[in-house]
């Protein structure tokens, strides 16, 4: 199944299951506090089918956590070590989400080298708490297209530690949909991204040093992992940061994530001047 949220004519937040480009039948309201530990054949929708708003990201979580360094080529590009005895865990602020219709925004305190990373989302579906690898996708709800936009000047050399760089508003696009986990297997996707239509990234879940099924058994044997909760699980080589010349990302360009059974995710760059944007 593949879920969309759109901003209705109330400007309030809807689910549906997507029908095509523009339309979707809508999951009845009653299902959105417990939207995501609901077995996706469980949810109940609306007798019609409307048309779909502006799209949103696909889920509104209540804590982002994303993996460094998850594959092999990316370590070597980025000059850092891959271990394979645990994986390399940060946050993103939940205030960085933006959905496919959204600007990625230059910020105007490090406008300069901001990065694009191409990476497969997932959606946990049911509370995760020191699950056993056996029984952890069990706890997927689904899977989605992530960037995680990283401001590389505040993670390397200005703060030397990843929060802020990875955390300013607009650094977690996360789209266009979310394929229910019964539909898509993760461990061997083609995840690839475009700089405004330019191959720049193109690799492979299978290739990745944690399995997401390594991955969820991991992390809940360090936090509980909530409904809703999003995991990024890292990027392949080919990031911008690591091309001669640096390839950054600028104003009025257009950065595309694809991963294979899911979609693209498609978001523009501006640059935010006094808390708006306009693109260049």
């Amino acid at each position: 199944m593949r879920l969309v949220r759109w901003e209705g004519e109330d400007g309030r937040a809807r689910w549906g299951r997507e029908v095509d480009e523009g339309t979707a039948l809508p999951i009845r309201e009653t299902a959105f506090p417990h939207l995501f530990a609901t077995a996706p054949a469980e949810l109940p929708f609306e007798d019609r089918q409307v048309r779909i708003g502006r799209r949103l990201a696909p889920v509104d979580p209540p804590n982002i956590i994303a993996i460094g360094r998850n594959y092999a080529e990316h370590a070597r590009e980025m000059k850092g070590e891959a271990s394979s005895e645990e994986p390399l865990i940060f946050l993103k602020a939940t205030t960085s989400l933006i959905g496919p219709a959204d600007a990625i925004m230059l910020p105007i305190s490090a406008p300069d080298e901001v990065d694009y990373e191409a990476e497969l989302a997932v959606v946990i579906g049911r509370v995760a708490k020191c699950v056993s690898e056996r029984d952890v996708l069990n706890h997927v709800f689904g899977y989605s297209c992530a960037n995680d936009v990283s401001a590389r000047d505040c993670q390397k050399r200005r703060d030397k530690q990843w929060a802020r760089g990875k955390s300013f508003d607009t650094f977690c696009p996360i789209g266009p949909v979310l394929v229910t986990a019964d539909e898509l297997s993760p461990d061997r996707l083609r995840v690839q991204s475009f700089l405004n239509g330019t191959p720049m990234q193109d690799g492979n879940t299978s290739e990745m040093i944690f399995s997401v099924a390594k991955l969820i058994h991991f992390l809940s044997h360090q936090f509980t992992l909530p409904p809703g909760t999003v995991i990024l699980t890292g990027t392949p080589a080919g990031v911008g940061s690591a091309r001669t010349p640096p390839t950054f990302l600028k104003a009025g360009d257009v950065i595309d994530v694809a991963v294979e059974g899911i979609g693209r995710l498609s978001n523009r760059v501006a640059r935010e001047v006094q808390g708006r944007t306009r693109s260049e």
